[in-house]
C-alpha cells in the first residue's frame, strides 16, 4: 500500500469572514516540493472571492482522471508495441446535480489526440487499449463519475 499527501494552506486576508466576504484562494503543496495556487471555480464562488487564474478542485479532478488514464494507456500501448510520439487530451468535466440537488462532476469526456511513430492501432485495438486503461486506472476505480473516451465505445 502506498500513501499520497497534499497540504492545503489557506489564511484569512480580509476582516469580513463572518459576512462571507473573504478570499478563498489557497495553496496546494505536494511532497515533491511543487506548490500550486488554488481557488474555487468562479462558477461556484464569484470573483473577487475566487481567482480564475488558479486551479480549482473541479479542474484538478478532471485533470487527475485524464492524467491517470493517459499514464495507464501509455504503459499499455508500449506493451502492445505501439510507439507514441505525443498524447494530448483536452478533457471536459460536466457538473450536474445529484438526486439530493447537490452539484457533482457527473461525467468526464476524454478527448485524446495521439501521434504514433510507425504502426498505429486499428479502431478495435484502440478501443481495447482505452478500455483496459480505464479498467486499470487508479483514479477511475476511485470515483463514480461516468468517464468516456470520445470516439471510443463508452468505458464506464
Amino acid at each position: 500500500m502506498s500513501q499520497h499527501y497534499a497540504t492545503i494552506d489557506w489564511k484569512l486576508t480580509s476582516p469580513d469572514f463572518l459576512k462571507g466576504r473573504y478570499s478563498r484562494e489557497h495553496t496546494w503543496a505536494f511532497d515533491g516540493g511543487l506548490s500550486v495556487p488554488a481557488s474555487p471555480s468562479p462558477h461556484v464562488v464569484p470573483v473577487p472571492w475566487s481567482n480564475p487564474a488558479n486551479v480549482d478542485p473541479e479542474e484538478a479532478f478532471v485533470a487527475s482522471i485524464a492524467s491517470c488514464h493517459m499514464l495507464t494507456w501509455l504503459f499499455l500501448a508500449s506493451r502492445a508495441g505501439f510507439e507514441v510520439q505525443s498524447y494530448r487530451d483536452e478533457a471536459v468535466g460536466v457538473m450536474t446535480k445529484n438526486e439530493n440537488g447537490v452539484p457533482w462532476v457527473s461525467a468526464v469526456t476524454l478527448n485524446p489526440v495521439i501521434v504514433y511513430v510507425g504502426r498505429q492501432p486499428d479502431a478495435a485495438e484502440n478501443a481495447r487499449l482505452h478500455h483496459l486503461a480505464h479498467e486499470q486506472c487508479y483514479i477511475a476505480n476511485s470515483v463514480k463519475t461516468v468517464i468516456t473516451v470520445a470516439g471510443v465505445e463508452a468505458t464506464h
